[in-house]
């Protein structure tokens, strides 16, 4: 993430990204903030973006069309990177600086999208930004590997993913014991999304408070 800060406050901001590994880590979470930082009119020292100018609030609204997020693994054919990424690369954006394109779980493209994903990131337009996402890294051609700057995820630490669990249940107003947080975190194995879908499911009790035998 500083590596990302440092890009946006120098302006040196690359073409295409690849962030890999591992699930539920927050990679899709990064892409869409770091898009939105990119396009900021009032972005803050350390690359944080505004959240109020109008480029902002487009993106937080969903109502920004230059900022494209694509599924790779229900769109994996040819016919779809041409349609909803090449065509759409080439043209200028609407509003925003650049035009940003967010390809989660890339690894699942078929060969043919690849080459034509590649050709798109040799010779790239200049509004036009990529950050592929993926758990699999090692599906992805080595061609369009070489053509990103990669950032490796790790694993979410527990004691993060406890912070963050009891940050949520003070927002809902909840209260959740400390050694049930704790499971939780172990039981999520580092993925910062199943220890949230996991107090999801206890939150649908209607307990205010989550204590172990609850959570048994």
């Amino acid at each position: 993430r500083i590596t990302l800060q440092h890009a946006l406050d120098q302006d040196r901001v690359a073409h295409a990204y690849l962030f890999a590994e591992p699930r539920g880590v927050g990679k899709t979470t990064l892409a869409r903030i770091f898009a939105r930082a990119v396009n900021c009119t009032a972005r803050k020292t350390g690359g944080e973006p505004c959240n109020l100018c109008p480029s902002c609030q487009a993106i937080l609204t969903n109502s920004s069309l230059d900022i494209i997020e694509i599924d790779a693994a229900s769109q994996t054919g040819v016919d779809n990177v041409r349609e909803n990424i090449i065509q759409s690369a080439h043209s200028i954006p609407s509003m925003a600086k650049r035009k940003v394109f967010i390809i989660d779980e890339v690894h699942m493209l078929s060969t043919a999208a690849f080459n034509a994903l590649l050709k798109l990131l040799e010779e790239p337009p200049a509004h036009a930004m990529f950050i592929l996402a993926t758990t699999e890294v090692h599906r992805i051609p080595e061609t369009i590997v070489s053509r990103t700057q990669r950032f490796d995820f790790k694993k979410i630490g527990i004691d993060d993913i406890v912070q963050r669990l009891k940050s949520i249940a003070t927002a809902e107003q909840r209260q959740v014991d400390a050694d049930v947080a704790s499971r939780i975190a172990r039981r999520a194995g580092g993925s910062i999304r199943d220890a949230e879908s996991m107090l999801g499911q206890l939150f649908s009790f209607e307990e205010k408070h989550i204590t172990g035998e609850i959570a048994d």
